[in-house]
């Protein structure tokens, strides 16, 4: 039986007990009771990852690489492109399960990023136009900036079970506050006469916001989207003591068995993997100062087929004109 203590005015903390360990653990108790009310919400995060799982495995190795450095060749240029190659190739040849693993770790953090856009982005719109709101949602992206990322699993592990939708739900209240403060801050940041000649010249709201404020705030929200996607390769590694598949399973259990070289393959993984997706997301914020007031179709492989594809638009307008000229004559 446990002696109860008097209260003492200079050390209230240790006669006052507000039970919230049992409190926690009725909340525990219902959550169990009621994951059926969950299971929707489940069933769609499991559905997004396996079918991107599915699509990133059923496409060959080789092929998958090429369209990878492709895109960055494009997105970032001839030297990101090198580079992406580089460390696409080093990944692949880490370890003969390295490439399949690290699809697996893409899928998850490719759902993550996609939730974290679905929800960030028009928070940050709606941050950067509301001061209220603004005040509001910063205690939230506060708290969830500073608790500590262990802190995620006890309660998302109690809702919804171990896996990889749990993992998916960690990463993203992870990421997603990045995105939510930089979208915000490059709507704030817009130039206010640049608005107000928009609003002059007869634009809507909706003209002003999407073809005014989010082209010149493109660079500040990709820097954001960038930030989260960084975030969520770091998630990887913690979510894996939730049974979460992918390169951080790889360094847990390589962890748990002390097993160096195991773990050097996950993490030099987990790191070709952020390098590649640092450079296309920095190469996509690139403005068209930065590259030469060109147009994203005017470089890399499209700049390359464009010319070709316009020549013969050009060679078969052409050669239409004369036969509707011959026609008309032998008409007359």
């Amino acid at each position: 039986m446990a002696t109860e203590q008097s209260f003492n005015i200079l050390d209230p903390f240790s006669s006052i007990d507000l039970n919230i360990s049992d409190r926690a653990d009725g909340i525990k108790g219902w959550a169990i009771s009621n994951r059926e009310v969950l299971e929707p919400i489940k069933s769609v995060f499991n559905s997004m990852i396996v079918s991107i799982e599915q699509a990133l495995l059923a496409v060959p190795p080789l092929v998958m690489l090429l369209l990878i450095v492709l895109i960055a060749w494009q997105a970032a240029g001839r030297r990101v492109a090198i580079i992406v190659a580089v460390c696409l190739s080093v990944l692949g040849f880490l370890s003969p399960d390295a490439w399949q693993l690290a699809m697996t770790t893409l899928a998850i953090v490719v759902a993550a990023v996609i939730t974290c856009v679905v929800i960030g982005l028009p928070l940050g719109i709606l941050a950067g136009k509301s001061d209220r709101f603004e005040t509001s949602i910063r205690p939230v992206l506060d708290t969830m900036q500073t608790i500590p990322a262990f802190v995620y699993l006890v309660p998302v592990v109690m809702l919804l079970g171990i896996g990889n939708v749990s993992g998916v739900i960690v990463t993203i209240i992870f990421a997603l506050p990045p995105l939510v403060r930089l979208t915000s801050l490059g709507i704030r940041g817009v130039n206010e006469s640049v608005v107000e000649a928009a609003r002059a010249f007869g634009a809507s709201p909706s003209q002003i916001l999407f073809k005014v404020e989010l082209p010149l705030a493109k660079p500040t929200i990709l820097a954001g989207l960038n930030q989260t996607i960084m975030l969520s390769l770091s998630m990887v590694v913690i979510a894996s003591m939730i049974s979460v598949r992918g390169l951080g399973n790889e360094v847990l259990r390589a962890m748990g068995r002390l097993d160096a070289g195991k773990a050097i393959v996950g993490g030099l993984g987990i790191v070709m993997l952020a390098i590649v997706l640092d450079r296309i997301t920095q190469g996509i914020g690139q403005s068209s100062r930065d590259r030469g007031r060109q147009k994203w179709w005017h470089h890399g492989p499209v700049g390359l087929i464009a010319p070709f594809i316009t020549k013969k638009r050009e060679n078969s307008a052409a050669n239409t004109v004369p036969t509707i000229n011959t026609e008309r004559t032998n008409e007359a």
